[in-house]
């Protein structure tokens, strides 16, 4: 059988992608780093939005003490989950080099195949 495309050369795969920050990363764990630094910067957006609104709030509240708490509570929230969300970067690299003497250990993903 003679095939069409035969002999024009060999096909191989793909260089891993280091465009999204992955580094040598492939597949599976680059997809989760990716879906992981989009979770951060889609909390960090919402924190912003949040900020906004806040302060809004805050502006036209108009000397009214129920909306200026409303604001401050908000922007309180928000520096919460602010500091969660890199408190949780932090605590994940305090373990790792507990556990496996590598800040990175927990942070980098890595899936063990057969």
């Amino acid at each position: 059988m003679n095939y069409l495309a035969q002999g024009i050369g060999t096909v191989n795969p793909p260089a891993p992608v280091s465009r999204f920050g992955g580094g040598s990363l492939t597949g599976i764990p680059l997809f989760l780093n990716i879906i992981l630094k989009t979770l951060v910067m889609g909390a960090s957006i919402f924190a912003l939005i949040n900020f906004i609104l806040a302060g809004y709030a805050y502006m036209s509240a108009g000397g009214e003490p129920k909306k200026i708490q409303d604001a401050t509570s908000k922007i309180t929230m928000t520096v919460i989950g602010l500091v969660v969300v890199a408190g949780s970067f932090t605590i994940a690299a305090i373990i790792g080099k507990l556990l496996f003497g590598d800040y990175n250990a927990l942070l980098r993903v890595t899936i063990f195949t057969p």
